[in-house]
């Protein structure tokens, strides 16, 4: 199936970008203002009709009905962990599924979304990636699901204060709905989301990390890295095969050289597989090339359908030893929502099986 976005006659209103707005009114004939009172029912009072737009004229809101629509998410199912941790499994339009996940912690509460209906990169302890890519996302679909969760979080007078882009699918493969996504969230007018609080996050498809690194942005990046050499990362992550790691290595250093931010190297760890002390310290030789670098370690989710093994937990603290040891900064995730299959695909994988 093509992963090109589900098109329809209407642009989706979350489609825009604060400039696309103020284009769209001058083309309309309408004043510049109505841009940002279009953005405030939008992103601030969060409604999800055009009928609620009540200070637009009659005529204006005629217009917006006739040429755009509000993105349809169909809550499909929704979990709590103990934790706090919310799941969501949403239905689209065209009937397609895909998951968000509301983490809280005591800084605040994050957003975790999906930027493609399924995962054709192929990571092999990745649920995400079962049955294959079915289509990106439009920019639309995306924000909704942050509109969603805030409308919830607006029930307790809470507010989403962070977004990392690591839910189901690879962004810089739908990198122009990713970027316009970014552009909508990060705006004042809007939900105003502070560039250094929102992460994204990729597998390495490296002619968009450079052009990642030329965006101008203070928004954060994260590479799931996962081995230490080529040999093993072909094995785990397919697309090891069209950008080697040396070329992925190559985009990292010109990305910290042009922005001077640090770059997250996202590592699962998967039980006598990737998690012996040789793997921590040829990891350890990459980088220290690199002093711009973290290193996030990820104790490997269980997924039925893959045969991977958790890392015991003293391995765990003795791979970050060794890579502290060599003066890499490495810390190990917290798990969250574990007892309501919060890892990326999982809940979708479930409902695929369901259906058929």
């Amino acid at each position: 199936m093509s992963n090109k976005p589900y098109l329809k006659e209407k642009p989706f209103v979350y489609d825009l970008n604060w400039d696309e707005w103020q284009s769209w009114v001058k083309e309309n004939g309408e004043s510049s203002f109505r841009a940002g009172q279009i953005f405030d029912w939008l992103y601030i009072k969060r409604v999800f009709s055009f009928d609620e737009m009540s200070n637009l004229p009659k005529t204006l809101r005629d217009k917006l009905k006739d040429q755009f629509e509000f993105v349809t998410l169909s809550e499909i199912a929704k979990y709590q962990s103990q934790d706090g941790t919310v799941k969501f499994l949403f239905e689209l339009e065209d009937k397609n599924a895909i998951e968000t996940v509301v983490m809280k912690h005591n800084y605040g509460n994050s957003i975790c979304v999906t930027t493609q209906v399924g995962c054709r990169v192929g990571c092999t302890f990745c649920a995400s990636t079962l049955g294959g890519l079915k289509r990106d996302l439009r920019p639309g679909e995306i924000v909704a699901q942050v509109v969603k969760a805030q409308k919830l979080l607006d029930e307790t007078g809470e507010r989403i204060s962070s977004i990392v882009i690591m839910g189901i699918g690879e962004p810089f493969e739908n990198y122009e709905s990713t970027m316009n996504f970014l552009r909508v969230m990060i705006h004042p007018k809007g939900l105003n989301i502070g560039q250094r609080h929102i992460t994204v996050s990729t597998s390495g498809i490296v002619p968009n990390i450079y052009k990642f690194a030329d965006e101008n942005l203070q928004v954060n990046l994260a590479i799931s890295i996962h081995a230490p050499n080529d040999t093993l990362r072909s094995k785990l992550m397919p697309v090891n095969r069209r950008f080697p790691f040396v070329d992925l290595i190559e985009a990292c250093k010109y990305y910290i050289a042009k922005t001077g931010r640090r770059i997250t190297f996202e590592y699962a760890l998967m039980g006598e597989v990737n998690d012996q002390a040789e793997h921590a310290e040829e990891l350890a030789q990459v980088l220290k090339e690199m002093p711009l670098s973290h290193v996030n370690l990820i104790p490997v989710n269980f997924v039925a359908e893959r045969d991977f093994k958790r890392t015991p937990r003293d391995d765990i603290f003795t791979f970050q030893r060794i890579l502290e040891k060599a003066k890499i900064n490495a810390t190990i995730r917290r798990e969250q929502g574990s007892d309501i299959a919060a890892a990326c695909g999982q809940l979708r994988a479930k409902h695929m099986e369901s259906k058929s």
